[in-house]
């Protein structure tokens, strides 16, 4: 079979995001409502770190290269290193990443890297205490602060903070967050709320727009942000070098100016869904198939179908208030 994947407006798919869990230990109010999505477990539902495996080493053979493992919170379960061991030796595979709101990062990041993840990305939404808690209902900042540490001890390289600018709830904390990332040399990327689900459609009122957060990053800095042209920056963030620093920014701003057009990734959800747009119902399930002994050679195929119906584009801007059908915490970010 071809060693790409081309869905039908030409982008090449090579990255894909991997729930491993839709459980998470916090409860931020743009992901997820306060009970969970699914507080009662449904654990057999979930794919096996077998399943998984071979599920991205077909994606590996089909020409993808990057992986990026997320929940819910992919930590909350257990031994997650040995799924990276299985797919690490993969023929193909450049690179493999953690999205994480590292509660149990110190706990596990040496773990994690010597089994092979290679940069972590962590949810970080304030670095006030008492206010992180609120937003994560339950979180504990200093657990977190000192996970990003521990990522940092131990080699992972980037670590990269996420913070969704809420309006009226922590966009006062822009600022803040760019010195910290430049303190740590962690690079700093700023979220635009999204209308994902019932969770995300609620928080539209505190939409902040990435142009207005760059306006205010760039005054706040005194210096230009020059675009960077970076390869490695391939993905859905604006990146900026700020200039006359190793420090970069990003925004991600999926409302306001989407980025569909370079889009390359698809998701797997914990349940073996195949989610073919963050914004779009386009899914196919894998589970059951492979759950009935399909052939790798089949399951192959059976992917190069599910891309033939990638859709070009969400539509956030237009249907912000339509677009419920599942929650954010269910498709890995």
């Amino acid at each position: 079979m071809s060693k790409s994947l081309i869905d039908p407006f030409e982008r090449r798919i090579e990255y894909v995001r991997v729930s491993v869990t839709d459980l998470c230990n916090y409860r931020c109010g743009y992901c997820m409502p306060e009970q969970g999505v699914h507080p009662e477990g449904h654990h057999a539902e979930y794919l096996s770190y077998e399943e998984l495996a071979r599920i991205i080493k077909a994606f590996v053979d089909l020409g993808v290269s990057k992986v990026r493992l997320t929940g819910g919170e992919p930590l909350v379960r257990k031994r997650l290193y040995e799924l990276v061991e299985m797919i690490k030796p993969l023929e193909g595979l450049e690179d493999i990443a953690l999205s994480t709101n590292a509660h149990h990062l110190e706990r596990e990041a040496e773990k994690l890297h010597l089994a092979g993840v290679d940069r972590c990305n962590i949810s970080i939404d304030s670095l006030r205490p008492q206010r992180f808690n609120k937003i994560t209902r339950g979180g504990d900042l200093e657990k977190v602060l000192k996970g990003v540490d521990k990522a940092l001890e131990v080699g992972m390289k980037p670590v990269k903070f996420n913070m969704v600018v809420m309006k009226g709830t922590n966009d006062d904390e822009i600022e803040a967050m760019v010195d910290y990332g430049i303190e740590k040399g962690v690079e700093v990327r700023f979220i635009e709320t999204m209308p994902i689900g019932p969770a995300g459609v609620s928080m539209m009122d505190q939409h902040y727009a990435a142009d207005k957060i760059l306006k205010r990053v760039k005054a706040h800095v005194g210096a230009d942000l020059i675009p960077s042209t970076d390869r490695s920056d391939a993905g859905p963030a604006r990146n900026f070098h700020i200039a006359g620093t190793n420090a970069r920014i990003g925004v991600i701003s999926a409302v306001s100016q989407h980025f569909c057009e370079s889009c390359n990734r698809v998701r797997l959800t914990a349940r073996g869904v195949l989610a073919l747009c963050l914004g779009q119902e386009d899914s196919v399930d894998l589970r059951t198939p492979l759950r009935e002994g399909i052939s790798d050679q089949e399951l192959q195929q059976l992917i190069i179908n599910a891309i033939a119906k990638k859709p070009e584009r969400h539509f956030f801007n237009e249907n912000v208030h339509n677009i419920e059908f599942r929650q954010m915490v269910q498709l890995g970010g």
